[in-house]
């Protein structure tokens, strides 16, 4: 097994604001991915367990929301993991939208 790829998403919302921004917000932004389809999210308190599923393959993962910063581990089957550079940077755009102050509205 590869290592999970990790992101750090720093926000000013605290955490209540920030776990309700994603509850809401990562459905429309993993729609907007058209090779991704959310196959489970699962919330417990202030986090979320998922598995997505990208070019046939399945991908799991954890949100984990604090006061600062959301931290997303992902855990990528190899063959998705020539994608990890990307996934980063896609993870890390969305997740700074959904973070900000007017990106939640």
């Amino acid at each position: 097994m590869s290592e999970p790829l990790v992101v750090s998403i720093p926000h000013r919302l605290g955490r209540d604001e920030a776990v309700r921004r994603l509850k809401t917000g990562l459905g429309r932004a993993a729609a907007s991915i058209p090779v991704l389809q959310v196959e489970e999210e699962r919330w417990s308190g202030d986090s979320m367990n998922f598995r997505i599923r990208a070019l046939g393959q399945i991908a799991t993962g954890q949100v984990d929301v604090t006061e600062d910063h959301v931290r997303v581990e992902v855990v990528l089957p190899w063959l998705l993991q020539r994608f990890a550079e990307m996934a980063q940077i896609a993870i890390r755009k969305r997740g700074q939208l959904l973070l900000t102050k007017d990106g939640g509205k």
